[in-house]
């Protein structure tokens, strides 16, 4: 339904205009950070839309920018889900596809979860909506890593849920200023560490 009294109104084919609207947005942020995409137009790219159409439903650049990091974050968490429900893959595959994922995106120009490390910063205020999208993403990773831990029965999971997550964090803030593949790699030699040493303590083997 459009908005009242609205003359400007998105087709019916509206909700693919604005996944593709919010990708390149996405792509927009990735590529030239949060601080230098000051415009709705910039964020929003080439569009059948006029700017005034645009304002409808985006009325600024933070409006968009929230769409499409919410959009990202759904994205995500579908991911992890699906991770989570597969029966093929042993807890630490599950432990360590992000790596994988997040490798093959960075080999394609794209970097997936570094928006979210750049937004805390760029909106540090707690209250501040996007602040809060970004810190409900980091907590929804950090649960994805511990019910993992849970399920080993590991001593301690919390402790190394947050070993993990903070090399995973660690690795996206350098992704955001470096973009070399091949942190990902190293940060996730350092994940598999954590877990193997989680391992050889719940064995006993550290005792």
């Amino acid at each position: 339904m459009c908005p009242v009294n609205s003359r400007a109104c998105i087709p019916e084919e509206s909700h693919l205009q604005r996944e593709q609207i919010l990708e390149h947005a996405l792509n927009v942020l990735e590529q030239n950070g949060l601080a230098a995409t000051l415009s709705l137009e910039t964020l929003a790219g080439q569009t059948d839309l006029s700017l005034d159409q645009l304002r409808l439903f985006w009325p600024d650049r933070d409006a968009l920018l929230y769409d499409a990091l919410r959009y990202h974050a759904q994205q995500i968490d579908t991911w992890r889900r699906q991770i989570m429900l597969d029966e093929t893959l042993s807890p630490d595959q599950k432990l360590m596809a992000r790596y994988e994922v997040l490798s093959e995106h960075v080999s394609k120009g794209r970097f997936p979860g570094c928006l979210f490390i750049a937004a805390c910063s760029f909106y540090p205020q707690p209250d501040q909506p996007i602040h809060q999208l970004a810190e409900q993403q980091k907590r929804a990773s950090w649960q994805f890593t511990h019910e993992i831990l849970l399920d080993q029965a590991l001593d301690n999971p919390s402790m190394v849920a947050d070993q993990m997550e903070l090399i995973l964090e660690g690795c996206l803030s350098k992704l955001l200023v470096k973009r070399n593949v091949q942190d990902v790699a190293t940060a996730q030699r350092l994940a598999e560490d954590v877990y193997s040493i989680a391992l050889c303590r719940k064995n006993g083997a550290l005792a």
